[in-house]
């Protein structure tokens, strides 16, 4: 099934969120490991250019994800479920897809303070906005660090949570979203 029922998230669910997961744990690494190149790694310019190009890519991706999630049915809460774990798992997603916003669009802001478009993998260019306020660029900078050392950690909550639920509570949260009917 293409569309989430009350029971199970259906295949765009899936596969949303899935790619942005490994989007997002892929963008972090690379993140991470590109900020310690030196001018003389064959990588220094490459790997940016990736990184930025995933990252609108991502912006596309949370645009799809957040109108589809807007627009198509939810699957209702487990039954087992109590209600601060429902609310604490609203807070987290909802966390989650701020966090996304707020990463690309620091990125954005960092990326186009000097006035350059954004080459997403030479297919099209995002254009820049210029420099909107002083010191852009490192301001967006910070911001960009913090949100996603948080996003990996409540990334890394979210996905704990689930194997919480799939081993020792042995229900169903985990299998919907890998897709499986209950």
């Amino acid at each position: 099934m293409l569309k989430n029922s009350q029971h199970h998230y259906g295949l765009i669910s899936v596969l949303l969120h899935w790619l942005m997961a490994f989007m997002v744990i892929g963008l972090f690494s690379l993140g991470v490991w590109m900020v310690d190149l030196t001018y003389y790694s064959k990588w220094y310019r490459i790997a940016p250019d990736w990184h930025k190009s995933v990252g609108m890519l991502l912006a596309v991706l949370w645009c799809i994800r957040l109108l589809w999630r807007l627009f198509s049915q939810q699957p209702k809460s487990i039954a087992s479920h109590r209600a601060w774990q429902r609310l604490l798992s609203g807070i987290v997603q909802a966390y989650l897809y701020l966090a996304m916003a707020l990463m690309v669009l620091s990125g954005y802001l960092i990326s186009t303070e000097d006035g350059r478009a954004i080459s997403v993998f030479g297919w099209f260019d995002v254009p820049s906005l210029g420099a909107l306020f002083n010191h852009q660029a490192d301001i967006a900078g910070l911001v960009h660090e913090y949100v996603a050392y948080s996003l990996i950690a409540f990334a890394s909550i979210h996905g704990l949570a689930a194997l919480k639920h799939h081993v020792i509570d042995k229900d169903q949260t985990l299998s919907r979203m890998l897709g499986r009917k209950p």
